[in-house]
């Protein structure tokens, strides 16, 4: 009876709460009634990469399906891959509902680019957008036709909502002069927000939500605010340029090295983690298919089976090119992903060459793999050598073909002549003793 009542009152408990939590939220204001405008936020924030791409994606589509009536982009972000920007305003052009761009605090290189394909502009005070050269992953200027293709762009993006293309152009080409913003041919522009709304590339300055609402003309606003979540920032991080021949070498050297190793440790679960963190990065980032894990799970078996049934080969060529052809699948860059296969392969090969020479009988190596051996100074003996019985005489018992029997003096032993044969009844002497062989020679002493 006792366990009944605290059942029925641990249910009373969660009924209760059932019912107080939409009281809690009305009571927070976050009920929207259908005469409020519902205002997006989509923070673009850090680096502009594929990851911040899928997110960006996710929240328009998310806005979209709940009808939003404006979406607000507050962009503080350095720049980043030109590539990841270009998809991103390709999607800002494509959703119908407006969009402002509101630079809280920088928005250089690709993040400019981006803010010039929102439909409107607002700047924060002490913001700053510009500075907009492409750049190589050396970081260095790129080369000619990457200049092109980037200046034509940042063109387009000015001239898509009717700004003059020469600042945009000077963002990112330092030939070009503003006197009228004492901007020279040595620096790119970066535009101040004042500066911004001077020269029309901002609409307004605003310090806050409230007053960007104020500006934007939407009066009790039901404001929604998407986030990241924690998969999505594992998956930019994941799916860095940078990370990724990391992740892989990590995760083809813990593999080889587990191939070495007694059990499954420690290597193993290195490697297999490595692996499925960049396939989970890219799952979720949605640049791969569960069907890109699936033939990379299907090469890893097979080289298994080469490994423990040697198959001419065949086994192992046909492995390698599922794991290769996965990782091709799931990666938003073939070229780069050849790149990183590439590094990876170098480096396992390395410090596996390094880690087997130098490292191969200390430490915790030494406990993975068998050095010792079996001596008879160590008293590992299979038969014991008499060595007492060297220079002792005797008689065949038999006759000796190499093999036979010789009586020495009350004990009888199994002998083998050292040369040819010996009759029976010779005097026979024992020359040397090897665990349970004897050698004997005929003697005439």
């Amino acid at each position: 009876m006792e366990r009944i009542r605290w059942l029925y009152g641990f249910l009373a408990c969660i009924l209760i709460a059932i019912l107080l939590a939409p009281l809690q939220i009305m009571a927070q204001g976050e009920f929207r009634t259908s005469d409020q405008p519902l205002v997006y936020y989509i923070p673009v924030e850090q680096e502009v990469e594929r990851g911040l791409e899928a997110f960006l994606q996710r929240s328009l589509d998310s806005a979209v399906e709940e009808g939003a009536d404006h979406i607000v982009l507050e962009i503080n972000t350095p720049g980043g891959r030109v590539d990841a920007a270009g998809n991103m305003a390709r999607a800002l052009r494509e959703t119908d509902i407006p969009i402002t761009a509101y630079v809280i605090d920088q928005a250089l290189s690709a993040g400019a680019y981006i803010a010039l394909n929102a439909d409107e502009i607002v700047m924060a005070p002490g913001s700053t957008m510009g500075s907009a050269a492409v750049i190589d992953s050396a970081g260095n200027a790129a080369d000619e036709k990457a200049q092109s293709y980037w200046l034509a762009e940042m063109r387009n993006a000015a001239e898509y909502n009717d700004r003059d293309p020469k600042y945009a152009l000077a963002m990112a080409d330092r030939s070009i002069e503003i006197p009228e913003l004492d901007i020279s041919n040595e620096e790119l522009l970066t535009l101040t927000a004042s500066q911004a709304l001077e020269v029309n590339y901002a609409e307004a300055i605003a310090s806050n939500r409230a007053e960007l609402l104020e500006h934007l003309q939407i009066d009790n606003a039901f404001e929604q605010e998407m986030e990241v979540s924690f998969a999505e920032k594992l998956a930019r991080f994941v799916t860095n340029p940078l990370i990724i021949p990391i992740l892989l070498s990590i995760g083809s050297l813990g593999l080889v090295l587990e191939l070495y190793s007694p059990g499954f440790g420690v290597p193993g679960i290195m490697g297999i983690s490595a692996l499925l963190l960049f396939f989970f990065g890219h799952l979720i980032a949605g640049f791969a298919g569960y069907e890109a894990m699936i033939l990379f799970i299907a090469g890893f078996l097979l080289i298994l089976i080469e490994v423990f049934m040697p198959g001419f080969g065949l086994f192992g060529i046909l492995g390698i090119a599922g794991m290769i052809g996965g990782m091709l699948l799931a990666s938003f860059s073939t070229a780069w992903m050849l790149v990183s296969l590439g590094i990876s392969a170098v480096v396992t090969t390395v410090v596996a060459i390094i880690t087997f020479r130098y490292f191969g009988s200390r430490g915790p190596w030494k406990k993975m793999i068998l050095t010792e051996s079996t001596s008879s100074e160590k008293g590992y003996i299979t038969n014991e050598t008499r060595q007492e019985l060297v220079g002792l005489i005797g008689q065949s018992l038999t006759p000796l073909r190499p093999s036979g029997s010789g009586l020495f003096g009350e004990e009888r032993l199994d002998v083998v002549s050292e040369g040819g044969y010996i009759e029976q009844g010779r005097k026979i002497k024992v020359v040397s003793t090897s665990g349970s062989r004897i050698v004997v020679r005929e003697t005439d002493e």
